[in-house]
């Protein structure tokens, strides 16, 4: 019977077999050792000189790092060896030997490593990394699936941008002119929240940016959920509670590779709501206070974002940011015209920025008016018009960074380590 290493401890005494690839070997005496992975955990399996037939013995000496091969033998438990159990190898079959694994116990730079993309993910911190990436899509999914959220797919091709041109992918589509790698799924939100109320679309987002920092990359995934009949207090309230149930989650469910990845957990375990909320101009204040000047109307940047984040050991809101800086579709406040009801999250520990989101304007005129200021063609846009001209509502969503979040939840120095194959401004192999 075959069996997946997981399932060890359920066939202990048993005779069973097992596949997977080579990690570990080595040698004491009379007794040969051998750990195994097969994307489940690790199994040591152990062979007695004295025990084991000549022919068996041939076929493991044989064995390289990352060969692929099945092992039969006796189950027992040991909490000595990885995953508390090991095996005595009655039976030995090669599926592959593998020659000359060019990643070795050594050090390697990260260009070595990135190069080998393809091959570094069989690292066990690699795959406690997209273990956790897993666990944090499937709770994002359970959580909003549980309040009655709907997903939709958002096209990845579109015809206009939808915050600006300049961070574009640009192909060519058909005879019907240039499209757009999308940036966002936002906009086609909207419109299913106007059908279903609430829904939230989960894919790849692009951005042109030509940004070297640690939390960028071209490629990323965003989950984006849109309501109906929501504004921003009750936006934020809906990602404090996304936040603290994530957290929550992972702690129950991958403290394992939280301590493998050697990520303090003390940190995560503070976390809990409320948030505490700045709004922008507090923000501004707190930056002079330390000896950052920010001209009122600018972005906060990168620094900004860290500076702030480490004031806390919770998540910190920072909102109604100048509508200067902020995109089109965000509702003005209706106490400063120069201002928008929008929020960001930032993540402790100087993560930065993990969740953007807004109210949005759901008048059809004001919206109009700010396409033209924005210098974005009102033709490209008349279908999302249409929602503000028909059954136009209060509405409110937000995006969260996928990589962001797990990199944050991991306490990783680069997102590039949150997802399998990192595309950046010099990376596009493998």
């Amino acid at each position: 019977m075959i069996i997946s290493i997981g399932q060890g401890p359920q066939y202990l005494n048993q005779t069973v077999s097992v596949q997977g690839w080579v990690t570990h070997k080595r040698s004491s005496g009379r007794i040969r050792f051998l750990v195994v992975r097969d994307g489940t955990g690790l199994l040591q399996g152990v062979l007695v000189t004295e025990r084991a037939v000549p022919e068996i013995i041939r076929i493991f000496d044989q064995l390289t790092i990352e060969s692929s091969l099945r092992l039969t033998g006796t189950l027992r438990s040991d909490p000595r060896a990885p995953g508390g159990v090991e095996m005595e190898i009655q039976d030995l079959f090669i599926f592959q030997r593998a020659q000359d694994y060019p990643i070795t116990p050594k050090d390697h730079g990260t260009a070595f490593l990135m190069a080998h993309r393809h091959l570094w993910l069989r690292s066990s911190r690699q795959q406690a990394i997209l273990k956790i990436r897993h666990e944090v899509s499937r709770s994002i999914r359970d959580f909003l699936n549980d309040r009655g959220f709907i997903e939709l797919a958002a096209p990845i091709l579109t015809g206009a941008a939808c915050e600006g041109t300049s961070t574009l992918f640009e192909t060519q589509y058909f005879d019907l002119g240039p499209a757009y790698l999308s940036q966002s799924g936002q906009l086609y939100m909207e419109a299913g929240a106007m059908a279903f109320g609430k829904v939230y679309c989960f894919g790849p987002a692009f951005r042109a940016e030509k940004s070297k920092t640690r939390r960028h990359l071209t490629e990323f995934w965003m989950v984006e959920p849109e309501m109906a009949f929501a504004q921003l207090e009750e936006l934020m309230g809906l990602v404090e509670e996304m936040v603290c149930f994530l957290v929550t989650r992972l702690l129950s469910t991958r403290r394992e590779e939280l301590h493998q990845l050697e990520r303090e957990v003390g940190p995560l375990e503070k976390i809990t709501r409320p948030f505490p909320r700045l709004t922008y101009q507090e923000a501004l204040n707190t930056l002079r206070d330390k000896g950052t000047v920010v001209a009122f109307g600018e972005d906060l940047g990168a620094e900004d974002e860290t500076e702030l984040s480490r004031c806390h050991d919770q998540p910190l809101f920072i909102h109604r940011y100048p509508a200067a800086c902020k995109a089109f579709y965000m509702k003005r406040d209706p106490l400063d015209d120069r201002l928008v009801l929008n929020m960001d999250l930032l993540a402790p520990e100087g993560y930065g920025e993990v969740v953007g989101g807004s109210q949005r304007e759901e008048d059809p005129l004001l919206l109009t008016r700010r396409l033209a200021e924005h210098g974005l063609a009102e033709t490209d846009l008349d279908w999302y018009l249409d929602l503000r001209r028909f059954g136009s509502v209060p509405h409110s969503g937000f995006g969260m960074g996928l990589e962001r979040m797990v990199a944050w939840l991991c306490g990783l120095k680069h997102v590039r380590e949150t997802i399998p194959f990192p595309r950046t401004l010099y990376r596009i192999y493998p």
